[in-house]
């Protein structure tokens, strides 16, 4: 990510600017594994220096401390140090390519001294003490203590640092034996520059190597973040896209997020949905109770007027309020029916006879219109596991929406049948006007007229669907204009035994068997 997408995609106005930069997460990352590894390349450093400087002093105070015990054993005394110094000096001249000859002579880093009582340096082989001899005498307070102890002390001679050992000779002088350290110091110096150069060079990979990593791990949450960005301003359709290489947590993480925000649009455009149901019912209950309330408002007002003289009138205008009071309670009946199943009341099931209820329903409609054609395709016995009020009202909803919306003399099919799978079907066909496939997508609708007029209260068909949905069964509808109106109901197999069962509508609370 280039740019403001360096946080993680954000590109909000508040998402910019040092502060916010500091507190990135990929930031973090990065300084947290830089300071751990200048915290690890310190110490190893620093151990291994310390160790590699233990190592060469303990060298140099072998060697001093062995040259100390050769003097303490062999008791020499000054004169015979002299004599030595001399005879080496002749043995030099004859061969001076023989072994142990100037090779011999202490290394340049190497200073030997011998001291009186009081400190100060003597004359040796005829040799007057160098200025690092008096150096090293004067930087040593107490010699003879020195030949004392059997450790090694370390001072500075001429600025330069020091390994010393004293030993005592056998006339009681003493003999100041030293080894610079300098090279050693520079030594350390020169690795601790080395290690110096090599881990910054690690840090600076290691935190270009972490900016990258970082960067493709944690490029999923950007995508997280510009997906909640666009949901929060009214996106609901964005989902956080995958990647070729998810990594496992970032991916269950996508996974999870994405089934979320599936569930929120759901939740969002379901509300929405309820809301404009509720809206266009309570503006459809309004208008259909407002209708027969005007009429006998009407009414009313002729007879206090004085307006109905006549006995005739009286009776008519009566009867013509009581035609809309009964509309009114059958609307309000309706209501109460569809409202007690949007509450998913707990349903009794018995085993029902379909069969006799389809005979039942086809006799009250052959009464009602004697003249249409009515066949029905329902002998024997047909059991459901249903509520039998329910029931009644379903097949009577079907029959009366086609004797309200057909012609008198158009022909009507009930069938009734189970299919291979155990369930009960139930056809209901006429041969009516039909309708168009707009209007068959709203033939459950509360309150929906077929054309947006016509008899009834819009009611009969939402009760049907709810009824049977109520039953864990479907109703479809297969129409076209002019070619009639067939609804088909799907109720689920009886339960084995037919033993009566008590259970909720879908989303209730089960009650158990009585």
């Amino acid at each position: 990510m280039t740019g403001n997408r360096r946080l993680w995609g954000c590109r909000r106005p508040q998402c910019r600017g040092p502060k916010y930069r500091t507190r990135s997460l990929r930031s973090k990352l990065t300084l947290v594994n830089v300071v751990l590894l200048a915290l690890g390349i310190t110490i190893a450093t620093a151990v291994s220096l310390f160790g590699l400087r233990h190592y060469l002093l303990d060298s140099i105070d072998s060697e001093l401390t062995m040259s100390r015990g050769g003097l303490r054993n062999s008791q020499l005394t000054i004169e015979q140090i002299e004599s030595l110094s001399s005879l080496a000096a002749i043995m030099d001249k004859i061969s001076p390519g023989r072994p142990g000859g100037g090779g011999s002579l202490p290394p340049p880093d190497s200073v030997f001294v011998a001291v009186d009582a009081q400190g100060e340096p003597i004359h040796l082989a005829g040799f007057v003490p160098t200025e690092r001899q008096r150096a090293l005498a004067r930087a040593v307070a107490d010699p003879a203590a020195l030949s004392r102890q059997d450790g090694v002390r370390e001072v500075t001679v001429a600025g330069d640092p020091y390994r010393v050992v004293g030993a005592r000779l056998g006339d009681g002088s003493t003999v100041l034996i030293s080894t610079s350290t300098k090279v050693v110091h520079e030594s350390l110096l020169l690795a601790l520059k080395f290690d110096a150069a090599v881990g910054g060079l690690l840090l600076v990979l290691l935190a270009l190597i972490t900016l990258v990593s970082a960067n493709r791990t944690l490029r999923p949450l950007g995508d997280m973040v510009e997906t909640a960005t666009a949901i929060a301003e009214g996106d609901l359709t964005r989902r956080v896209p995958g990647r070729h290489d998810p990594v496992t947590e970032t991916e269950q993480l996508r996974l999870a997020l994405n089934a979320m925000l599936q569930q929120v649009e759901s939740a969002y455009v379901t509300r929405e949905r309820s809301a404009a149901q509720l809206r266009r019912f309570v503006a459809d209950a309004s208008h259909e109770l407002r209708t027969p309330l005007s009429a006998i408002r009407g009414y009313l007002q002729l007879y206090e007027k004085g307006m109905l003289g006549t006995e005739a009138e009286r009776a008519r205008a009566l009867g013509r309020m009581t035609g809309e009071a009964d509309r009114m309670a059958r609307l309000v009946d309706e209501l109460l029916t569809l409202a007690r199943l949007d509450q998913r009341p707990v349903l009794r099931l018995r085993p029902v006879d379909l069969s006799k209820l389809v005979r039942d329903a086809a006799d009250d409609l052959r009464a009602q219109q004697p003249e249409r054609p009515l066949e029905v395709a329902a002998a024997g016995s047909m059991l459901v596991q249903a509520d039998e009020s329910g029931l009644r009202q379903v097949i009577g909803n079907l029959l009366t929406n086609i004797r309200t919306h057909t012609p008198a003399d158009a022909p009507v099919r009930v069938e009734l049948g189970r299919s291979d799978e155990g369930e009960v079907r139930l056809h209901v066909h006429d041969e009516g006007p039909g309708m168009s496939d707009e209007d068959a997508e709203r033939i459950f609708d509360r309150f929906f007229r077929a054309g947006g007029g016509g008899a009834g209260s819009g009611l009969g068909m939402a009760i049907v669907h709810a009824v049977v949905r109520s039953h864990d069964g479907a109703v479809a509808v297969r129409t076209a204009p002019g070619a009639g109106l067939t609804v088909t109901v799907t109720l689920p197999a009886p339960t084995p035994g037919g033993t009566p069962d008590v259970r909720p509508t879908p989303g209730g609370t089960p009650t158990g068997r009585p």
